[in-house]
């Protein structure tokens, strides 16, 4: 693979937006309905444990905003608003198309094992240099390659965090392998306009829409503290980086529907994987 090829190392992932349906809960804030209350349906949502849904605060509206994948039912829909207890408007139900899953498939890009992630952005400790991705896919391969073939060796997965959060740590064991930086790191905020890379679907824009999400993926356990944004994405394309400009933001962590028909994406925010690590962006 060329040298040019493995920049990717130093790319970011996008996704798209999906649209979403209003459901209950749609009414004015309460007053009276505060942190310390919002955090109490949070925590009960969380309990709730449906899989296929993504839940956080808003304080502006003073509700919970969830919102249910395609696979989350009726019984799914009566747990969540059984949350709320006393006060249903404390939370408001979203509807969207596809299904929330880990982003992880077979292709070309960065392979482990029979999987196939993107690469998110060039790190280094000292003299030493490291790649973040996303944690499921640290979770699955021990060594990754530069091809499907695994004939150009990268290097290890250091470490990893998935569930809970999603970012591995994966260094550079190929000295022969460019690894260019180019980016700083920073927080996303609601509003801003982002782009991430792919290896799957390229690169795609989209908006930040919510922070410190919490995601009960399909089959793939609880991730918390998630970026959500508008942006589409496709299997293969976890671990991708998420970017505005030269702002480093986050890491492709999984979401639904695809580049064609549009899906909510979400994303690890790199300055917590940094922080966990140890390591810097350059």
């Amino acid at each position: 693979m060329r040298t040019k090829r493995t920049r990717l190392l130093a790319v970011a992932a996008g996704l798209v937006a999906v649209t979403l349906a209003g459901a209950p809960g749609a009414g004015a804030a309460s007053p009276a309905r505060g942190a310390a209350r919002l955090a109490r349906v949070s925590d009960s949502v969380a309990r709730a444990a449906v899989g296929g849904t993504a839940w956080y605060t808003d304080a502006h509206s003073g509700r919970v905003v969830v919102t249910a994948d395609s696979t989350v039912g009726e019984a799914g829909i009566a747990r969540i608003e059984k949350a709320a207890g006393a006060d249903p408007g404390a939370v408001e139900v979203r509807r969207t198309t596809g299904v929330f899953r880990p982003l992880l498939g077979a292709g070309d890009a960065i392979y482990g094992g029979q999987y196939r992630c993107s690469l998110g952005f060039n790190v280094h400790s000292g003299s030493t240099y490291y790649f973040l991705t996303a944690g499921h896919c640290g979770k699955v391969a021990k060594t990754w390659y530069t091809d499907q073939a695994h004939r150009t060796l990268i290097g290890a997965t250091v470490n990893y965090s998935f569930p809970g959060n999603d970012y591995a740590l994966v260094r550079y064991d190929n000295g022969a392998l460019g690894h260019p930086g180019g980016y700083s790191a920073a927080n996303a905020y609601v509003g801003e306009s982002v782009k991430r890379t792919g290896s799957t679907s390229g690169t795609h824009g989209g908006t930040v829409t919510a922070l410190n999400v919490s995601v009960h993926y399909q089959s793939g356990g609880t991730v918390r503290g998630l970026i959500q944004t508008t942006v589409c994405a496709e299997p293969g394309d976890s671990g991708g980086p998420l970017y505005d400009g030269t702002k480093a933001i986050g890491l492709t962590s999984g979401g639904s529907g695809d580049c064609s028909s549009g899906g909510t994406t979400f994303f690890q925010p790199v300055t917590e994987a940094l922080s966990a690590y140890g390591v810097s962006i350059y």
